[in-house]
């Protein structure tokens, strides 16, 4: 790289300087996350230890900063060529806690996800259901419509199969 810049009237010359040539230690004991993040930039006598104090900054750190934080680190650190040990010591360390571990929040949660998959499901089969009824009989009136819409689960995939032989909407809706 150039030293120097030079035009017209206007010379200036500067020292280049690579981050390697400064110690990492001072950025890792910063209370500043972003700091300790740079750090993998810097020269550290143990690569694989200052790595090691990163992940564990962003393990201590506010959850909102943690994905983030990780993702920047991610990248500096294939800058120096450390991916393989980012990845060896996240697989090592509870970087982001699953929410669904956590004893309070999880029990809560999961019955409404199971609600929330099982109403997904409901309203794909109702789609299937009212666009296969559409494709084989016409335009669905509004009582068939009404009919669909209240139909459960398995009452939709029933009506699935029975839609290959219904000879007309009245008897496939019974």
């Amino acid at each position: 790289m150039r030293n120097s810049i030079e035009g017209g009237s206007v010379s200036a010359r500067y020292r280049l300087v690579d981050i390697r040539e400064f110690s990492a230690e001072p950025m890792l004991v910063s209370d500043r996350l972003e700091d300790n993040v740079i750090a993998v930039l810097m020269r550290a006598g143990d690569e694989r230890a200052a790595v090691r104090r990163v992940l564990q900054r962003i393990a201590d750190g506010e959850p909102e900063q943690r994905a983030t934080a990780l993702a920047e680190l991610a990248i500096l650190a294939g800058l120096r060529k450390l991916s393989d040990v980012i990845t060896q010591e996240v697989q090592q360390m509870p970087i982001l806690d699953d929410i669904m571990d956590n004893p309070i929040i999880g029990p809560r949660i999961r019955p409404r996800m199971r609600e929330g998959i099982e109403i997904g499901r409901k309203e794909g089969e109702r789609a299937v259901v009212l666009r296969q009824v559409d494709k084989r009989f016409g335009a669905i009136p509004d009582w068939a419509k009404q009919k669909i819409e209240a139909m459960s689960l398995a009452d939709l995939q029933d009506a699935e199969l029975r839609l290959l032989d219904a000879p007309n909407l009245e008897d496939l809706l019974r």
